[in-house]
């Protein structure tokens, strides 16, 4: 499998999302991705209890631990590699959580529009 080259929506080196939970498609803590990734898990977003409830709500539950996939649920405040298609979804329900847009990966891009990843980005980045 290989990989696109490893740049954020700005421009810059992908910086990493997270590592605790461990996050992205390659499970490497950054939201890097590849042909395989159908999902574009491109988005590193800071997770709300209002985005869970809308992820869980539309078939998504991301709050519930699956020890099975080594998964251990999400809560408030952990950063996650999104889809970014349910990002856009969620952008336009009116509950996108806040967006790191150093570590959201450039191929966010097919999906998501620059305007309105920034206008969802964290403080920090604003």
């Amino acid at each position: 499998m290989e990989k696109d080259p490893s740049t954020n929506v700005l421009g810059g080196t992908l910086q990493p999302c997270s590592t605790d939970p461990m996050t992205g498609f390659f499970r490497n803590g950054a939201c890097d991705t590849c042909a395989a990734d159908q999902g574009s898990h491109t988005v590193c977003a800071e997770m709300t209890a209002e985005f869970l409830a809308f992820s869980k709500y539309v078939g998504n539950d991301l709050s519930t631990p699956r020890p099975e996939f080594s998964f251990p649920g999400l809560k408030p405040g952990d950063h996650w590699c999104l889809c970014a298609g349910r990002f856009l979804q969620a952008a336009e329900e009116g509950c996108a959580p806040k967006v790191r847009l150093a570590a959201t990966h450039q191929r966010a891009l097919d999906i998501v529009t620059l305007d309105v990843l920034r206008a969802h980005a964290s403080d920090a980045e604003v």
